[in-house]
């Protein structure tokens, strides 16, 4: 658990060298609304572009996590400020270690603010 720990730890300091130095060279990592960044070199260029165009990561916690094997699974929340707009959304990550780092990362996002059911639905 602790590459992915420091890989979100490096996210929030904006620290790009920590954060390559959780992953595989050749990883593959997966965001939730859709971007596939194929190897460290294109996660790279991606940190930069967006810590460049204004980007913040403000937080991301970790509320609960699993490891099975080289498996990791971890919920969180995580916060951010994109080009000066604040924002918030609860997530998972699934990651599969590969010789001690990361190989593979994809990260899923809640759509709507999560709420208990009382037998009616929502509109």
């Amino acid at each position: 658990m602790n590459q992915l720990r420091a890989y979100f730890d490096g996210w929030r300091r904006h620290d790009i060298p920590a954060v390559l130095a959780t992953l595989a060279d050749d990883c593959v990592v997966i965001e939730s609304y859709g971007p596939v960044y194929r190897g460290k070199e294109r996660v790279e260029q991606w940190m930069r572009a967006w810590f460049g165009a204004g980007g913040s990561v403000d937080g991301w916690e970790i509320t609960s996590e699993g490891v099975a094997g080289d498996l990791l699974v971890v919920e969180w929340h995580f916060e951010c400020t994109w080009k000066g707009s604040p924002g918030a959304f609860d997530g998972s990550t699934v990651a599969r270690l590969e010789g001690g780092r990361i190989g593979y990362l994809r990260e899923y996002a809640t759509t709507a603010p999560l709420y208990d059911w009382t037998g009616a639905w929502r509109d």
